[in-house]
């Protein structure tokens, strides 16, 4: 009994890998907290004046915000930022889907950071009425663009606003313009809505256009080319060359029945193929020259002063219309009167009278 007692078993149990240490709620909170500083204001514009992309990105992601304590510092960070801004040259593009607006940032922008030159993409992506949500693809689709050193993209859903320019996209350029960069793209939707808010926040406008212009010019609303600088024809190349050849002669006699612009520039007409690189330079010449123009007879400074006046009155309609959806006795109403128009007992503007009359009374 002994002897079988001093056999050793077939089985053996090993010690095991010795486990680590047990994470404690401490240790964790710790950690969200270490990364997701919070900056003050101060160190906020700091960083931006410095240069720090991820606290630029940050900034942003504040302006965005739509919550009250965000919104309030997000008004500091651009007041404190505002005097180390304006030197960019801030260009909008813009065209129907298809045209190959991505394509052309791509190479447009690596021709922009090849001489050396900050530049700051704000790619505006579509958001689906019905979920608010955003494909958000632009980094995807600019691959060289997206690793360039001298090169900030910032894809932001429109969420459905005018003319697909995502919320707060002016404050953006502010911000941007403060962390160095000297040019800022703007890249909207595409055309079908009003263009208007791009045209107002940006230098020069840039309309994006494909061969066989004859059957596209009748969907491109006159005010939008009216409000065009430069025209492009892009993707002229292979069987298209002739193409935007015909397309170029077409566009240009359609201006000659604009009328003439206030700046003394007259709206040009490229050709371009951003595959084969070729018209890219041609377009950042005209671009330059149109600065070198609107400086000189002082109408781009003038411009940017009536875009400020512009966005003043944005802002208060921003402002009203969220303090008064937000209004607790609005709330509280809108639902019954919706109700009765829905039902036929209220007209619309009766509606709407009743709901501002109630608000006011509140003030």
């Amino acid at each position: 009994m002994n002897d079988d007692k001093n056999k050793k078993s077939a089985l053996t149990v090993n010690s095991g890998i010795p486990q680590p240490p047990s994470i404690s709620l401490d240790s964790v909170s710790k950690f969200i907290q270490k990364k997701k500083k919070q900056y003050t204001v101060d160190e906020y514009v700091r960083g931006i004046v410095h240069g720090d992309i991820k606290i630029l990105s940050q900034a942003i992601t504040i302006i965005e915000s739509y919550l009250e304590e965000h919104q309030q510092i997000a008004r500091e960070i651009i007041e404190k930022c505002l005097p180390y801004s304006g030197k960019a040259k801030r260009i909008g593009i813009t065209g129907i889907p298809g045209v190959g607006k991505s394509t052309l940032i791509e190479t447009f922008g690596k021709h922009i950071t090849d001489q050396n030159l900050k530049l700051a993409v704000l790619a505006i992506d579509p958001s689906s009425e019905k979920s608010k949500g955003s494909i958000l693809g632009d980094k995807t689709r600019m691959e060289d663009l997206s690793i360039d050193n001298n090169a900030f993209i910032r894809p932001s859903p429109s969420a459905g606003t005018l003319g697909g320019v995502a919320h707060k996209t002016r404050e953006t350029i502010i911000l941007c313009e403060a962390a160095g960069f000297d040019v800022i793209f703007i890249e909207t939707v595409g055309v079908g809505q009003s263009e208007t808010v791009v045209h107002q926040m940006v230098d020069v406008f840039l309309l994006l256009m494909l061969t066989g212009a004859g059957d596209e010019l009748q969907g491109i609303k006159r005010g939008i080319m009216e409000m065009a600088d430069l025209f492009v024809i892009t993707k002229a190349d292979g069987t298209n060359a002739r193409k935007a050849v015909i397309t170029k002669a077409q566009v240009e006699n359609a201006i000659h029945f604009f009328p003439a612009t206030d700046s003394g520039w007259i709206p040009r007409v490229q050709t371009c193929s951003a595959q084969k690189k070729q018209g890219i330079s041609e377009i950042w010449n005209s671009i330059l020259e149109y600065y070198e123009i609107l400086n000189k007879n002082k109408f781009l400074e003038n411009k940017r002063l009536e875009q400020s006046r512009y966005w003043m009155y944005e802002a208060i309609n921003d402002v009203l219309r969220s303090k008064f959806y937000n209004n607790h006795e609005i709330k509280s109403k809108l639902r019954t009167i919706e109700a009765d128009l829905m039902q036929g007992s209220i007209s619309s503007y009766t509606a709407a009278m009743n709901l501002l009359k109630e608000y006011f009374k509140e003030m």
